[in-house]
This record gives C-alpha cells, structure tokens and sequence, in this order.
C-alpha cells in the first residue's frame, strides 16, 4: 500500500483527503499543518510520497521543498494547491516537485497522480502545462550550468527523455523500450548530468527550455 504524508494548514481539508485516500487503499501515514511540522513527520514516518500544500502560514510550501532537496530528502514531492499561478508553478518545480495538481481534481486523479510519482514517475496538471511550458520557453533557462551549454543526448537518451516527460517511471520505460530497469536508470543518471539536471523533472524543463523536447 502506498504510504502518504498530508501538508496542509486548513484540519477539515486534510481530514478531507485522508478519508478520501483510505477509501482509496493509500495510507496516510502521518499530517502536517505547516513545513517545519511536515519535517519531522516525514522523517519519523518516511513516506513513499509527500503531498503538499504551496501557501501555508509560518513555512510553506517552497519553504519546505527547498528545505527537503538540502537534507537530500529523496521522497517525491506531489504538490496539491489552489493556486494556478505561473511563476509559483515554476518555483515549485525548480525547488524540487515531481507532480502539480490542483485542488479540483477527482479522487481518482489524485490516486494515480501519487501512485505516479511512488512509482518514479512525474506529474502535471494538464491545465496549467501550457502556460508553464510559454514560460519556460520564453524565460532563463531553469536548470542548468552558466552560459546554456547542453551536450548533445543520443537517440536512446531521448526517447527515455521523452517517456519521463509523460511521466513513466523506470519500469514503465523499461517495457516500453525493452531495456533492463538498471539500464534505463543508468541512461537517467546520464541525462541529468548532461542537462545540469537536479532530477527528472527539471530535466524536462530544461530539454523543453533548449528545445530537446517538443
């Protein structure tokens, strides 16, 4: 069972999701009310996901990603908000977020959203993918050394590339491509160090930023 911990500030709204979640057989593991809350019970509890609020009293929710990606927490981050704004969008991702879904979603969505990301898979709201990737295209480079230099990825690289971007996970891509799922984790590993790439994600940010991907 997929074990889950819940970052909000509002009680009902995380009540809410537990209740919906546990019907849906995701355990929710542990709450927080604000980031430095969110902290302690991720390490208590280590979670295969975090779901995370963005706009929290006190420490929020870039407050806590940046704070995770300093520990080297590896625990994929899924963000659920209200907030559809660009730039918040965009500062979730490069603090680390693996997923971005807003609070409209149905159960359903949410369920494989996590199970997605607990998979190492990736995930982003539909909604907001278009305006997030006008931004990126027309902004600085997100990622990446100084200067923009990219070295060039084989054809292997990026057709892996191209299924992380859809948000497969190693195994997925191992199926789909034929390879062993150390072998496409060895071409991951490759990819971010060609791109500057802290993870999965921002690689994809920045091989739609330098036009690797379309």
């Amino acid at each position: 069972m997929t074990r889950v911990v819940v970052v909000d500030d509002q009680t009902l709204i995380r009540q809410g999701i537990r209740g919906l979640l546990e019907v849906a057989d995701i355990d929710v593991v542990g709450e927080a009310d604000d980031g430095r809350a969110a902290l302690a019970v991720v390490a208590e509890t280590t979670p295969d996901v975090i779901l995370l609020d963005l706009r929290m009293p006190r420490f929020d929710g870039i407050w806590t990603l940046e704070r995770l990606r300093a520990a080297d927490v590896d625990i994929p981050v899924l963000v659920l908000t209200t907030f559809d704004d660009d730039e918040l969008v965009l500062a979730a991702l490069r603090a680390g977020a693996r997923g971005y879904l807003l609070k409209d979603v149905t159960l359903d969505q949410l369920t494989r959203a996590i199970r997605t990301l607990a998979d190492g898979g990736t995930l982003i709201a539909p909604s907001i993918t278009d305006r997030m990737l006008r931004a990126i295209r027309s902004g600085p480079s997100p990622v990446g050394p100084p200067g923009g230099h990219v070295p060039g990825l084989t054809e292997r690289e990026q057709e892996v590339l191209r299924l992380v971007a859809q948000g497969y996970s190693n195994r997925e891509i191992a199926e789909v491509l034929f390879l062993a799922e150390g072998t496409v984790k060895n071409h991951i590993s490759t990819i971010l160090t060609k791109l500057g790439a802290r993870d999965r994600t921002n690689a994809v940010l920045r091989a739609l930023h330098e036009g690797i991907l379309d």
